[in-house]
């Protein structure tokens, strides 16, 4: 079987998850070289992971790989500039959260994509996650009536990389970061790209004001034109490691569901041992040891649908014009928060990054 060359941007966590699910898990894809600004890094990666080419120049590694599809791990600034480069060389695109940093970077990423009759495919892997998607086959059977409230919470006591902390290279803070997972949710339980009527929401710094301008604590309210609303919980000052976890209520029943404490071992040990779970700072007394992290985050179920989108010219159940729209409903989450009023949608903000509209407007 012939496999589908894959080019790797970035060599960070993310890059990490994606390089796993491809050589376990995605057996017609290949991943033929890795890309990061860095040559040392580059190399690094590549040789850690047995991959044949690596390189610091973009042009070059999607021009010499000979990739057919582009995997965009890189920090957020950059992900509109690896969008043109790859649609110039006419390669289709799979691009990790948040999908860019204004609507305007946006627009011009889906224009070029759609001239070039490329997939661009949004990667959202709460859309992919096992369990989740359990949870919206029990809602599509009918099992909880119809839909009135979705919360989802991703909580942890920090990112991976320091250029998170910088609002210029990431945009913003927690909501940026995870904000968009909860966003992307609500949006595929509630039928894939149901209109929004309004966002609202508050925002703080209370564990890393010596680190960042942007927010380390987010709550966002987004209510949806059938009058549902989702609570999406966010927080780089939770210590303990990963929380993330959704309930939905429908008029005729609920669900609750964990991403990783369903699908831990519940350990207790005095000296503490290795890895336990994304973001654990201490493996001592209680703790939940992980299984199957990658798996079950939904990561390789991703990969591999798009991946069969390229080889069979599938359309992609999350696309450019997904992450479009969650950009556009967390841009008017900062705006709620920097002004404390709801924010109705549509709104076109013109800022050079999302939390502009919050550091411009909060009180000093």
């Amino acid at each position: 079987m012939k496999k589908t060359k894959v080019l790797l941007l970035g060599a960070g966590f993310i890059a990490d998850i994606h390089l796993e699910s491809y050589q376990r898990f995605v057996s017609n894809a290949e991943v033929v070289g890795v890309y990061t600004r860095h040559a040392e890094k580059a190399s690094a990666f590549a040789q850690k992971h047995g991959l044949a080419q690596s390189y610091d120049d973009l042009e070059k590694a999607i021009a010499e790989s000979g990739c057919e599809v582009v995997d965009i791990c890189l920090p957020n600034f950059l992900h509109h500039d690896a969008v043109l480069t790859a649609a110039r060389h006419g390669k289709h695109i799979i691009i990790e959260k948040p999908f860019a940093m204004t609507l305007e970077e946006a627009d011009a990423m889906l224009d070029v994509c759609a001239k070039a009759d490329l997939k661009l495919m949004y990667a959202e892997e709460l859309c992919f996650a096992p369990k989740y998607e359990r949870v919206r086959q029990l809602v599509r059977e009918g099992a909880l009536g119809d839909l009135y409230h979705l919360r989802q919470c991703e909580k942890h006591s920090g990112p991976h990389s320091d250029w998170f902390y910088d609002v210029n290279l990431s945009g913003g803070g927690a909501m940026m970061d995870m904000g968009c997972h909860g966003i992307a949710w609500f949006r595929w339980m509630l039928g894939g790209r149901p209109k929004v009527r309004s966002v609202q929401a508050h925002m703080m710094t209370v564990m890393h004001k010596e680190r960042t301008q942007g927010e380390d604590d987010s709550v966002v309210i987004v209510e949806f034109e059938n009058g549902a609303i989702g609570v999406a919980e966010n927080s780089w000052a939770k210590p303990g490691g990963m929380d993330d976890s959704v309930e939905v209520f429908g008029t005729e029943g609920v669900v609750y569901a964990d991403l990783f404490r369903g699908n831990a071992a519940v350990t207790y040990s005095d000296k503490g041992y290795g890895y336990a779970m994304e973001k654990s700072g201490s493996t001592r007394g209680w703790t939940f040891t992980i299984f199957e992290e990658v798996f079950n985050q939904g990561y390789p179920q991703e990969l591999q649908h798009f991946i069969e989108c390229v080889r069979e010219d599938k359309p992609p159940k999350v696309t450019g014009e997904d992450g479009r729209a969650v950009l556009e409903i967390m841009l008017a989450a900062y705006e709620s928060a920097g002004t404390g009023r709801k924010v109705a949608l549509p709104f076109s903000p013109k800022v050079e990054k999302p939390i502009d509209l919050w550091l411009n407007q909060k009180p000093s």
